[in-house]
């Protein structure tokens, strides 16, 4: 019987072993090889940018007036600029030589996209440089020239005199996954040809308003601005650009510009020698829940409009402050930072469809949208001084008729003046004396007789949307009445 048992249990056991593997079988599984065959066809179109100015002796060691000396190591460091004792480090002026000297501002990465000499980099890699200097892998070393910069995508394209020059392959940004394996080739404090690895953490993340970043873990430093960002194909699709650092190094967050958006730009700083993008004057504000729930919304969407621009493209167009804008020329405008990437993608001169939320329905509109470097109407500051008049009611506040210096000056047609605040919900909210009410859900306001009626029917269980202007924004602040 003993026996008997025995041979059961190893058999039984014969059969979990042998079915363990069967299960792990089914089981998908990640092949992860080495990168060494991508990087040696990639590196060779990979370049250091060194850049020089003219500076004064007291400027040549690197250092910056008037600065304590820990404040400008940060600055050093998180943007570039070489650290004594490594590779590529300042050159110092001669002592005594009364004359500017050209000593060495920063060094950053970059990567051909042509073979004809054509590199793309970072816009802030190369921006006050007097020179520019690019090192190939091989060590030959060229000066470039500058086609053109743009800021605020901070992208750039510089050139060097030769040909037949390997080049990187560009990839489709918009394919891009999130988890998938990406390498970053560049010269972190000032180290060339150095390799980092890591994925995809994040897409279409907004830290500037006209470029959705790509968000990585590849270890990104000084340095390594202007450089590529690569997938396991060995396309570009990235320009490294940015990191997030409490200490000026990585910390295990980069962002890099996706190559289409970084193409689309470089395409005109190499035929124009500058960006040129449409606008149609306002300026906008965070819609949060609170404010899309007291407007009707639902769900936060749209681009809150607090200021329209005096005789601007979009005030022609009858786009008023307070309005959300839901979309733009047939493209849905999800938050804030959806707007400007709309309007800058926008060829000067074109009619684009706008459709705004106002007073709970949509109105259709119609912007002539103009270039960026028209000149902008300047919104003058308005007058925060108190007047007196009026008592205090639901909403907490005392008010009077605003004069009409002060409707000019806040580019308004009516609306009350806020004169003298008591424990209530605008007090709350931050609003002050010389603030001017608009409109109250959907009423505008038109003089305070109007203003105390229509404060008196107000819902005391409802939010409340209310429209305060002051200076040169529209704020939108829902308010419970006491």
């Amino acid at each position: 019987m003993k026996k008997y048992f025995i041979a059961l249990l190893a058999i039984f056991s014969l059969g979990q072993i042998a079915f363990i593997p069967q299960a792990c079988a089914q089981s998908p599984r990640v092949s992860i090889s080495d990168f060494a065959d991508l990087v040696e066809r990639a590196s060779p179109a990979v370049v250091n940018i060194c850049t020089t100015e003219k500076v004064m002796q007291q400027q040549a060691q690197g250092g910056f007036p008037g600065m304590p000396e820990d404040q400008a190591e940060f600055f050093r460091r998180f943007f570039g600029v070489p650290i004594p004792g490594l590779p590529n480090a300042p050159k110092q002026a001669q002592p005594n030589s009364g004359k500017p000297q050209e000593a060495d501002r920063g060094v950053g990465s970059g990567f051909i996209i042509e073979s004809n000499g054509l590199i793309l980099t970072n816009a802030h890699v190369v921006d006050g440089a007097n020179t520019i200097y690019v090192t190939l892998t091989d060590k030959r070393e060229y000066k470039a020239k500058l086609l053109g910069m743009d800021k605020r995508t901070d992208v750039a394209v510089v050139k060097i005199d030769v040909r037949d020059l390997p080049k990187l392959p560009l990839g489709d940004s918009s394919r891009v996954r999130v988890g998938e394996w990406v390498l970053a080739i560049g010269s972190p404090f000032g180290l060339e040809n150095t390799v980092t690895a890591g994925i995809v953490s994040a897409k279409s993340r907004d830290t500037g308003d006209y470029l959705p970043f790509i968000q990585t873990d590849v270890a990104v430093n000084p340095g390594n601005s202007g450089g590529p960002l690569l997938n396991t194909a060995g396309q570009v699709i990235g320009i490294n650009s940015q990191i997030f650092s409490r200490s000026g190094g990585y910390m295990g967050i980069s962002f890099a510009i996706p190559i289409d958006e970084a193409m689309r730009v470089a395409d005109q700083l190499r035929t124009n020698g500058k960006m040129t993008r449409g606008r149609i004057g306002v300026a906008l504000g965070e819609m949060t829940k609170e404010i899309a729930e007291s407007l009707g919304l639902g769900k936060p969407r749209g681009a809150y409009v607090r200021n329209v621009e005096p005789g601007g493209p979009a005030a022609a167009g009858g786009i008023e402050s307070g309005d959300v804008i839901l979309s733009f020329n047939g493209r849905d405008i999800g938050k804030s930072t959806d707007l400007p990437r709309a309007v800058g993608e926008t060829k000067p001169g074109t009619s684009a469809s706008v459709q705004v939320w106002r007073k709970g329905s949509t109105k259709e509109l119609m912007v002539s949208v103009t270039d960026t470097e028209a000149g902008q109407a300047a919104v003058k500051k308005a007058d925060n001084s108190g007047a007196s008049g009026g008592n205090a009611n639901s909403l907490g506040i005392a008010v009077s008729e605003p004069s009409d210096s002060k409707k000019k000056e806040l580019n308004i047609r009516g609306g009350v003046e806020v004169t003298g605040l008591g424990d209530g919900p605008l007090a709350r909210a931050g609003v002050r004396p010389g603030d001017v009410i608009i409109r109250i859900a959907d009423t505008d306001i038109t003089g305070v007789k109007q203003f105390e009626g229509l404060v008196k029917g107000l819902n005391v269980n409802k939010a409340v949307p209310v429209f305060v202007r002051r200076a040169d924004s529209t704020m939108i602040i829902p308010v419970r009445p006491k």
